[in-house]
C-alpha cells in the first residue's frame, strides 16, 4: 500500500518511487492520474485498475497471482490508500489468504489539515464523506452530536466535494450550532492552499462570498466541556412527558434538541419506566 502525493508532486517519498519501479504491477483508481505520477519520475511500471466498480470482481484473480509470487503496488489518485479509497476488499483477502501486506506511508489530506486547522489533535475522528442528500446528511450529523451528548469529544473531520461544501456547512450549523470551531482545507499541498478558520458560521459566510474549488476537507472541533446537551435532552422530557405520551413526547423533543428521534424516544421509554417507578 503505497502512499502518493496529495497534490504537490515533490511530496512522494524515495521507498515509495521504489517500490513502484520494483513490482510487477500497479493497481490505481485512475490510470489517467497515476500515470501523470509515474512519468515525473521516469517509471515505466505497467498499470491495472482497482477501484469501487471492479475491487470485488478482481479480487480474486489478484489473490491467486500474489499466491503465485506476483508483486503489487497499491496507490490511490491522491494520498493512502483506503483512506476512503479502494483497497480495502484486496488487503482483507490478502490477510485471510495469508499473504504479506506492508505499506510505505506519506501524505494524507486528513492528517495534514488536521496539523494545519488550530484544532484539537486529540482524539480525533475521521467521517469519510458526508451523504450527499441533505436529509441524510443530517441524520448523520444528528447521530455524532448525540454521541457528544452521551460522552464523545472528539474533533470531526471528513473530506466533502466542492460543489456540496456551503450545504454541508448550513446542515452542520442547523445540529452542531453556529459558534462550534471549525475549519476548512482546500488544495492542501498545492500553490492555492488555503486554510480557513472560524466559527461555522464564519467559514460558511467565508464560502458563500468565495465559491469553494478544488479538494475540501472539513473539520469541526470537540463540543465544550460544559456541554449540557444530554442534561438538557432529559429536562426536556420530564417536562413533555408530564402532559404527552411517549412518541408524542419525543417527537416534540427531537425538534428542539435536534436529536435523531429515534435517539429520543429510546431515552423517553427510559424516563417514563423511570417516572413509572
Amino acid at each position: 500500500m503505497v502512499a502518493t502525493p496529495i497534490g504537490n508532486l515533490a511530496d512522494i517519498s524515495e521507498r515509495a518511487i521504489e517500490a513502484l519501479g520494483t513490482v510487477d504491477a500497479i493497481l490505481c483508481e485512475d490510470t489517467r492520474v497515476t500515470a501523470k505520477l509515474l512519468l515525473s519520475r521516469n517509471i515505466a511500471t505497467p498499470t491495472r485498475t482497482l477501484h469501487d466498480h471492479n475491487e470485488q470482481d478482481r479480487t480474486p484473480f489478484l489473490i491467486e497471482k500474489l499466491q503465485e509470487g506476483a508483486r503489487y503496488a497499491v496507490v490511490s489518485d491522491a494520498g493512502t490508500p483506503l483512506v476512503s479509497d479502494p483497497g480495502y476488499r484486496l488487503v482483507r483477502a490478502a490477510i485471510a489468504a495469508g499473504i504479506h501486506v506492508t505499506a510505505i506511508p506519506g501524505p494524507n489530506a486528513v492528517i495534514t489539515a488536521l496539523t494545519l486547522s488550530g484544532l484539537p489533535p486529540l482524539p480525533f475522528m475521521f467521517l469519510g464523506f458526508p451523504a450527499p442528500r441533505s436529509e441524510a446528511r443530517k441524520s448523520g450529523f444528528s447521530a455524532l452530536r448525540a454521541a457528544e451528548q452521551a460522552g464523545l469529544h472528539s474533533t470531526l473531520i471528513w473530506y466533502e466535494a466542492p460543489h456540496r461544501l456551503v450545504e454541508s456547512l448550513e446542515d452542520l450549523i442547523d445540529v452542531f450550532g453556529p459558534e462550534r470551531e471549525a475549519a476548512v482545507g482546500r488544495e492542501l499541498t498545492k500553490r492555492f492552499e488555503e486554510m480557513v478558520r472560524g466559527t461555522l458560521a464564519e467559514v460558511l459566510e467565508h464560502f458563500r462570498m468565495t465559491a469553494p474549488r478544488g479538494e475540501i476537507t472539513l473539520l469541526i472541533g470537540p463540543s465544550d466541556e460544559d456541554d449540557s446537551g444530554a442534561a438538557d435532552l432529559d429536562t426536556h422530557l420530564r417536562e413533555a412527558l408530564a402532559t404527552h405520551s411517549v412518541k408524542d413526547a419525543a417527537a416534540l423533543v427531537a425538534g428542539i434538541v435536534k436529536l435523531p428521534k429515534r435517539t429520543v424516544y429510546a431515552r423517553a421509554l427510559e424516563l417514563s419506566r423511570e417516572l413509572k417507578h
